[in-house]
């Protein structure tokens, strides 16, 4: 039997173009998460990834859109937090945030990473934005930047006519 081929995407950004989507609300949160993708961003050969603030999670993937559309960036990563209340709220913005996101990437091909926490509580949500849990910000940048790098080696893999 003949080998397969694996395609894993590595760390190595140097000449990628990422965006990052922020959302405001709970920004005492997505602050951490910004700071820690950013960082891995610049330690992985990513000079500069312009930050696009929308509103709160339900914003984020109409944001996201834009970017992934303008064929100016590799990858788009969207942070944010949702952090579930006394009311049913939590349910559709956090929902319709993963499934927009979702739907961006699909759509439009380019990667949009989801880093958008959904938690119960905020000590949760601060866990995984820098305390015991690590930090999802971190996660969701090597996300975009592997991801983006196996769709570039899938495409000059693909057989040519």
């Amino acid at each position: 039997m003949g080998e397969y081929q694996e395609y894993e995407g590595v760390r190595d950004a140097s000449g990628m173009r990422l965006a990052i989507v922020a959302g405001r609300f709970n920004e005492h949160v997505t602050k951490p998460l910004l700071e820690a993708a950013r960082s891995t961003l610049r330690e992985l050969g990513v000079a500069d990834a312009p930050v696009h603030w929308a509103p709160g999670a339900f914003e984020i993937p109409l944001v996201a859109q834009r970017l992934a559309m303008s064929g100016a960036f590799d990858a788009v990563v969207c942070l944010g937090a949702v952090i579930r209340g006394d009311t049913p709220h939590f349910d559709f913005v956090a929902g319709e945030c993963a499934a927009g996101i979702a739907r961006v990437a699909l759509d439009t091909g380019v990667p949009v990473v989801f880093g958008v926490l959904t938690t119960d509580t905020l000590e949760q949500a601060q866990a995984r934005a820098g305390g015991a849990a690590g930090n999802k910000g971190y996660e969701a940048a090597e996300a975009a930047l592997r991801t983006a790098d196996v769709l570039a080696q899938v495409t000059r893999a693909a057989p040519r006519d």
